[in-house]
């Protein structure tokens, strides 16, 4: 069975992001993870769309996906600025709980792919403990390319617990490449949700929510992780500022 809805998304420095309320989007993903149609989101924050218009192959892969959300609010705000008003974020960490509370009310298998035995066994603990209900499997695939054979094994596993929804955290851009090498393999609906894992089992500190809201999440994680993330925020945020201002003033 596959669930067809109308779809409308704006652009984003040529990444096509959906514009849909936090609602119409939890109805289309439930929707699919129910029919268990193979799909793949991807949640768009600023390092996913500049890293989408500097590689035309993983803007393919963000392009092709069947819901893009704006993660970041830079992203959000770039959808209000093209007419959308009322656009919210609609964030990895955000969806995972919200789907993970609404899969424990409804029966839904969930799967979680990807991080360390740690941190996967600190999230099941919490997840069990906030909703007791859930059915949830746990999987640390190897840091490394799987081989053909342990992929299949994989694919296996994920089909036969029956899962509706598998969170994949794999990081940008594997967890992306990952899901669009599996539609149509993995039967259920796959969500790319980056740091959400680490969020939820407590191993890495989310930023406040005035600081999500407006724009600042990137300046609490640089302070948490300075060594591994300075250089990275201070390139894609320059090339997200210059790659806005182009894209509003009428540039290419």
């Amino acid at each position: 069975m596959t669930i067809q809805t109308e779809r409308g998304t704006g652009l984003v420095l040529g990444a096509h992001i959906d514009v849909l309320s936090w609602d119409a989007a939890m109805a289309r993903l439930l929707g699919w993870a129910h029919a268990r149609d193979s799909r793949y989101v991807t949640i768009c924050n600023v390092h996913v769309v500049v890293s989408a218009s500097r590689d035309a192959a993983y803007r393919e892969i963000i392009n092709g996906s069947d819901m893009a959300t704006p993660d970041g609010a830079p992203v959000a705000w770039m959808l209000r600025r093209q007419g959308f008003a009322n656009q919210p974020r609609i964030s990895g960490p955000d969806v995972m709980w919200a789907l993970s509370e609404r899969a424990a009310k409804e029966d839904l298998p969930i799967y979680c792919y990807g991080s360390t035995e740690v941190t996967l066994g600190l999230l099941e603990v919490r997840l069990r403990v906030a909703f007791p209900k859930l059915k949830v499997t746990m999987e640390s695939p190897p840091f490394r390319a799987l081989s053909a054979e342990e992929d299949a094994a994989a694919v296996d596993r994920i089909n036969n617990s029956g899962a509706g929804v598998v969170f994949v955290g794999l990081g940008c851009p594997k967890q992306e490449r990952w899901m669009a090498e599996h539609r149509g393999r993995v039967n259920a609906v796959m969500i790319g949700v980056g740091a959400a894992f680490d969020f939820h089992a407590g191993t890495v500190q989310r930023a406040p929510a005035w600081m999500r809201d407006n724009g600042l999440e990137w300046l609490h994680r640089l302070a948490s992780e300075p060594g591994r993330l300075w250089k990275r925020y201070l390139v894609t945020n320059t090339l997200f500022i210059l790659g806005a201002a182009r894209q509003l003033l009428g540039g290419k």
